[in-house]
């Protein structure tokens, strides 16, 4: 069945909606070990242990946790960039373990573009890509914003998108501006998608 695009921006509307209170009802304990098997399985990929660059969302709420991810990666020796959103872009700057963060009016942690590097160079590159719902193809529904769609769009980056095994759909909508992920890690899986 072919869908307007009025009709997939509705349908995935609906979906982050009930994907929101659903994530909201998650056990703490029980998200916590989800995160740590999440992170334990993303730590073994080659994609990872090859990767220079590690590009990474600051988990917040009942995101899938990023803490141990980004510290195992700054023992690894790696460089770890989280986004900065301005306007309607979204760049990536270089943290350290003491760089201070702020919270957005979106709730999102940022370092102060003012005093951290712009990543320049994608070259040998992991994102990690946070999202409300994946299907098996990589798709994703995230905040809606589309920020990370546009900053995919011509990087070429590797691609890994973290989500609990919970909120994997067969297929979802899918707009012409959607970027897939290539590998979805889930507490009980890893699914290479591309």
């Amino acid at each position: 069945m072919i869908m307007s695009a009025e009709s997939i921006t509705a349908k995935k509307s609906e979906l982050r909606r009930t994907a929101k209170l659903e994530r909201a009802q998650l056990d703490f304990v029980i998200k916590r070990e989800y995160d740590r098997q999440i992170a334990d399985r993303l730590l073994s990929l080659e994609q990872y242990n090859a990767a220079d660059v590690i590009l990474t969302y600051i988990s917040v709420g009942n995101e899938v946790g990023t803490d141990g991810i980004i510290k195992q990666a700054f023992k690894d020796g790696k460089t770890v960039a989280v986004p900065v959103c301005q306007g309607r872009e979204m760049s990536f700057y270089v943290i350290e373990g003491s760089t201070p963060l702020h919270k957005t009016a979106f709730g999102i942690l940022e370092p102060d573009p003012e005093n951290c590097t712009k990543q320049e160079s994608l070259e040998n590159a992991l994102c990690i890509v946070p999202a409300l719902l994946f299907d098996r193809q990589g798709y994703r529904i995230g905040y809606g914003g589309g920020y990370y769609d546009k900053f995919l769009k011509n990087t070429g980056v590797k691609t890994v998108g973290l989500c609990y095994n919970s909120f994997i759909a067969d297929f979802l909508p899918v707009s012409a501006h959607d970027i897939p992920v290539e590998i979805i890690i889930t507490q009980n899986e890893i699914i290479n998608a591309r």
